[in-house]
């Protein structure tokens, strides 16, 4: 009998983990800056110390690349992804790659900004607008920008180079009152698309193009520390990308992925993102300073999976009327 329990007790013994080491492990591929990404997961492993985690931060095609290497060999490494959009997670979820998961932290954000079935959730909003040169005339508006009297004075980021450029487009050519004769009139201005939103920053800041078409942390922070800009939120609305976060189908630490999700869309998640000069998705939170007011920001409407499906259309049809840069 004594043996028995000598036995049991060793074994309940294995059955613990060490001290000091933690229970659980997760590993996250993730878009974020380096130092976003390093305090992110230092908080989430500070609120839950039996999770270690392993990270990999890449660019969204770079880790996307790695990720098809990984599926294509049967051994995907993630249980998350943390990455810059949701067109390329909503074509991860058609593809059978992601797993739902319905996080009690969902009811603080607006239904656009999460997968109904709970196979994604937006964890921040990075919107995009128009910035100008404070040396010229303030625009209002999207429309403004097609003014003639704007003639080969426009920068804006390529679709065929920036992932926000491209739902950018999307989102605009899908609009009722804009489409893409909007960008039929761009052209006609002489509007210059090429590149990413840093050179389009640049190029407001320094007055080699008193108009450009950018996101929002750029031209808010640059006025922050001088740079004769500043930044509208046009009156139709803005575009945006929103880093959502997702578990993958095939994850080995799913309990882990869970509090990986809640914590992120927890309002400790989210102050994060604000300390960060973002807006956070959670719609309980308050702005970055140099932003509007929450209810100030109008939000177009997105659909991922039309911006999903036409995007290689959507491609071809504006290098037809751009060039493709």
């Amino acid at each position: 009998m004594r043996n028995v329990l000598l036995a049991a007790v060793a074994t309940a013994t294995m059955m613990l983990p060490v001290v000091g080491q933690a229970a659980e492990k997760l590993v996250v591929y993730t878009s974020q800056p380096t130092q976003d990404a390093q305090t992110t997961v230092d908080a989430f492993m500070a609120a839950n110390p039996d999770v270690e985690v392993e990270w990999v931060r890449d660019g969204t095609t770079k880790l996307m690349a790695k990720l098809r290497a990984e599926i294509a060999a049967g051994d995907p490494r993630p249980d998350v992804l943390l990455i810059a959009d949701t067109v390329t997670l909503e074509g991860l979820k058609q593809e059978g790659q992601l797993q739902a998961y319905k996080s009690p932290e969902a009811s603080a954000y607006e239904d656009a900004l999460y997968d109904g079935e709970g196979y994604y959730y937006s964890t921040k909003l990075i919107t995009t607008g128009i910035v100008y040169n404070t040396a010229v005339k303030a625009p209002k508006s999207w429309a403004d920008l097609s003014d003639a009297a704007l003639k080969n004075q426009i920068v804006m980021p390529s679709p065929l180079y920036s992932g926000a450029a491209l739902i950018h487009l999307s989102t605009l050519t899908e609009n009722k009152d804009l489409g893409w004769d909007y960008y039929q009139a761009l052209a006609a201005n002489d509007a210059r698309a090429q590149g990413g939103n840093g050179g389009t920053f640049k190029a407001v800041a320094s007055g080699e193009k008193p108009y450009g078409v950018v996101v929002d942390f750029l031209a808010i922070r640059g006025k922050a520390k001088g740079s004769p800009v500043d930044f509208v939120f046009p009156t139709e609305g803005v575009t945006y990308v929103t880093e959502p976060v997702a578990i993958m189908k095939e994850a080995k630490n799913v309990d882990a992925a869970h509090k990986f999700v809640d914590f992120v869309l927890s309002d400790a998640g989210q102050k994060l993102v604000l300390d960060m000069g973002y807006i956070p998705a959670r719609n309980d939170m308050d702005l970055p300073e140099g932003f509007p007011a929450r209810k100030d920001i109008k939000l177009m409407d997105f659909n991922p999976a039309i911006a999903l499906e036409q995007a290689d259309a959507n491609k071809k049809k504006f290098a037809d009327i751009f060039g493709a840069e």
